[in-house]
């Protein structure tokens, strides 16, 4: 006697396999707009922080300024127009809120995607995000310490009094609000700027480049990079300089960083195998 063939279980439908791959979507999204709240909170913490202390954070900042003026004999004097310097420590206690509430922003986005990285991914992405803002801090240093002091003996170098040449003064007003659109922009660029090292090792670690091709492109590399000193910088070349230099230096680390993670990726392979 023949066995009557089971029926097969029903299939889901395509509304239920729907609903079953909606629920996880579900729970990413509820998961990232926690992790956007607590970074939104942190920022605004940050900023009343900031926007409290933004006079002697401001004070700070003038100090290149200060020094560079007095030792050309003259009274530092910063001149701005009404409300100018209101709003411009608006923007410095958004700026600081910023690079204050940067931490909690990086370990909020570390844990949001945490859970879909390896464990071996999870270890490799700890130590670029410690060295995110170690680097960071080592370029506004450099801005704050030798550039800014250069950039600011250049701009008083440029004053002429009514004798000299055609008989025109030439005095420097600096307002408020442009020296600190000044400092942050190069301050912004540096810092930017020397997260080269961790961009190139990230991109090599994904298999997308590797030490041989930026030898290669070592050449076309120098020129991008001062073209972009170039706008990035005030119009002298010292600076554009120091701001290229600084790169190509940061160009030839990552080269080291990148044959480095060659190097170790076969054996974190095999560590996996």
């Amino acid at each position: 006697m023949s066995e009557t063939p089971e029926p097969d279980a029903p299939s889901p439908s395509g509304d239920d396999e729907i609903d079953a791959s909606a629920a996880p979507l579900l729970d990413h999204l509820t998961e990232l707009r926690r992790r956007l709240i607590i970074s939104a909170a942190a920022i605004a913490v940050g900023f009343a922080i900031c926007f409290a202390f933004s006079v002697p954070l401001y004070e700070f900042l003038v100090i290149p300024f200060r020094v560079a003026v007095e030792a050309a004999g003259v009274e530092p004097t910063l001149y701005f127009a009404p409300l100018e310097f209101f709003f411009t420590r608006v923007r410095l206690a958004a700026l600081g809120g910023i690079a204050l509430a940067f931490p909690m922003v990086a370990y909020q986005l570390y844990h949001f995607i945490a859970p879909g990285l390896y464990k071996r991914e999870r270890n490799t992405a700890l130590p670029f995000l410690a060295a995110m803002p170690v680097l960071f801090m080592a370029g506004a240093a450099l801005v704050y310490y030798v550039l800014m002091p250069f950039v600011m003996r250049f701009a008083v170098g440029m004053e002429q009094d009514a004798g000299e040449g055609s008989g025109v003064s030439i005095e420097l007003l600096t307002r408020v609000g442009d020296y600190l659109t000044l400092t942050t922009t190069l301050l912004m660029a540096f810092g930017f700027a020397f997260q080269l090292p961790v961009f190139l090792t990230l991109l090599a670690r994904a298999g997308l480049i590797d030490a041989q091709f930026l030898r290669n492109n070592r050449k076309y590399a120098i020129v991008g990079i001062f073209v972009i000193a170039a706008f990035l910088t005030p119009p002298d070349p010292i600076s554009q300089l120091i701001l290229g230099g600084s790169i190509i230096a940061l160009y030839e680390i990552s080269v080291i960083s990148v044959l480095f993670a060659e190097r170790k990726k076969p054996e974190e392979d095999d560590a996996l195998a």
